[in-house]
């Protein structure tokens, strides 16, 4: 029996670094909601675990958090089926999108089902822990509340009505760099994360919005500051609301209405290297 696993790109609507823990993990809160960029995760039985992938980017051994998770998930069963991997990439590599680790939840999501283990997606989400925070959250692909060290995740339901602009610009970032160049002792930007889970319950994208923040932002643009000039393009051109997803440097917008993601969307094309106009899924 093979099977295809959507993995869907995230971004942060809202991100809050809070602290970092005795471990150097960090303690997180943020909104995280899934849209309609999506790798396929292609499954099929083998008596060996093989990953593939047809990225050029992207390793095919241990060091690709697919591979990861099924050794993960190997381990958690106690069993020594395998299986046949295969990554059709369409999330831009190091892009602050979540396309790694939404590959280890699919594959956590397709090998419970390939391998009869029965698991819930709150069983898949505590495996997926140890790959990547970020994979919780990926399990369940869903808007929500992700606090803890991105192990809780509380369903939120769907966003107001909105399309998305993502531009990517020519660099790519290293999310552990990033997270070891944030200095607690000083002020970060924060969101009202409380304002835009308000939001979101009221579907109210104007309330939503007027919440939204990415404390990671000022940490990654000091170093590529592209971020902060596609930003403000961005909002210049006409998005509601724009800011970095993750650690970056992919950049997003806002807009309720598609007409206006669409000139947005023209705008941004001719200027930034990668652009794609979605939908948040849901």
């Amino acid at each position: 029996m093979a099977l295809v696993q959507k993995a869907p790109a995230k971004i942060n609507l809202s991100l809050d670094a809070l602290y970092r823990h005795e471990d150097g993990e960090h303690e997180w809160r943020m909104v995280m909601t899934s849209v309609d960029l999506a790798d396929y995760v292609h499954i099929a039985p083998s008596p060996t675990l093989q990953v593939t992938t047809d990225s050029g980017f992207l390793p095919e051994d241990p060091r690709n958090l697919a591979y990861q998770a099924a050794l993960a998930l190997q381990r958690a069963a106690h069993t020594t089926l395998g299986a046949e991997i295969y990554i059709e990439k369409h999330i831009p590599v190091a892009a602050g999108l979540g396309g790694g680790s939404s590959d280890a939840a699919a594959v956590l999501r397709g090998l419970n089902e390939l391998w009869g283990l029965g698991y819930s997606r709150a069983q898949l989400a505590h495996v997926g822990l140890a790959i990547d925070s970020d994979v919780p959250y990926c399990v369940y692909s869903q808007t929500a509340l992700v606090t803890g060290r991105g192990d809780t995740i509380t369903p939120l339901g769907a966003v107001p009505s909105c399309w998305v602009i993502l531009a990517k610009p020519r660099v790519s970032v290293s999310t552990p760099s990033i997270l070891k160049a944030i200095d607690y002792d000083h002020p970060l930007d924060r969101p009202d994360t409380k304002r835009v889970v308000a939001g979101i319950a009221h579907h109210d994208f104007a309330e939503m919005a007027a919440g939204m923040s990415n404390s990671l932002e000022q940490v990654t643009a000091k170093r590529h500051p592209e971020i902060s000039a596609l930003k403000a393009r961005m909002l210049h051109y006409g998005a509601q609301v724009a800011q970095m997803s993750g650690s970056g440097p992919t950049v997003f917008g806002l807009c309720e209405k598609r007409s206006r993601a669409q000139r947005v969307f023209n705008s941004m094309n001719g200027f930034c290297h990668e652009v794609y106009l979605v939908r948040v899924l849901g």
